[in-house]
């Protein structure tokens, strides 16, 4: 299996405290890949030095064979990230959002793509809203958009759907299946376990900065028969 994202022994402080502890894992392209744990266990500060948002002390990250720190822009244009906060511009309509997010990465003539998007996250009546005017589940969205507009090959998407309607979460979904299906990898964190059961085929659990549990989603609940995947987690975190 080729690695669309490659993590080795990744270590990261703040201060006193031990973000990330040593970790390792490999997703292979095409992968639907959980990355679950409790506040605090590390998970958006793995994603952020992924991203190159944050230099880790040591280790090394890897997007598609491309090295995050010393190959950051080869790395950043085949990775997109959807962030937990709600960051935007309150000075541009969705499309225009979009189209700029679109030229960060060179890339110009782009409706086409944009309008499909707008279209699977339900955002084409709201194209030419401005991002101030819409509600926090609606800004969700455009942060999807965004993360998309480039067609990277790989897809972080930390927190997706917090806030969001069931509606919405059922056709992102629909739309984060079908990318997947067309060979994107899709790097997942979530609070609910529930869709980390039904969407992702491997797992890792993540506590205080280190892996703690990884391996499929099918081999994690055979070794607690009867189990939900929110039980192991319990049980796991508590250990």
């Amino acid at each position: 299996m080729t690695a669309a994202v490659s993590i080795i022994d990744v270590v990261k402080r703040f201060g006193a405290l031990q973000a990330l502890a040593g970790v390792s894992l490999d997703i292979g392209e095409g992968e639907f890949f959980g990355l679950l744990g409790p506040n605090g266990a590390g998970k958006t500060t793995l994603i952020s030095t992924l991203a190159g948002l944050v230099r880790p002390d040591s280790g090394v990250l890897k997007v598609m064979g491309h090295d995050v720190v010393s190959d950051f822009r080869a790395a950043r244009r085949l990775l997109g990230v959807v962030p937990q906060e709600l960051v935007f511009d309150p000075f541009f309509s969705v499309r225009e959002t979009l189209r700029i997010q679109s030229g960060y990465f060179g890339i110009r003539g782009n409706d086409d793509w944009i309008d499909e998007i707008l279209a699977n996250l339900d955002l084409t009546a709201k194209a030419e809203t401005n991002m101030r005017r819409l509600s926090g589940g609606m800004k969700r969205r455009v942060l999807v958009a965004q993360a998309l507009v480039h067609k990277p090959p790989v897809i972080v998407l930390d927190e997706p759907t917090a806030g969001v309607d069931v509606e919405l979460r059922q056709g992102l979904w629909q739309f984060i299946r079908r990318l997947n299906a067309e060979g994107h990898t899709i790097v997942l964190t979530t609070h609910y376990l529930e869709e980390a059961e039904a969407l992702c085929k491997r797992i890792a659990l993540m506590k205080q900065g280190r892996v703690v549990a990884l391996d499929t989603t099918a081999n994690l609940l055979a070794g607690y028969p009867g189990a939900s995947l929110e039980d192991i987690f319990i049980k796991t975190m508590h250990a």
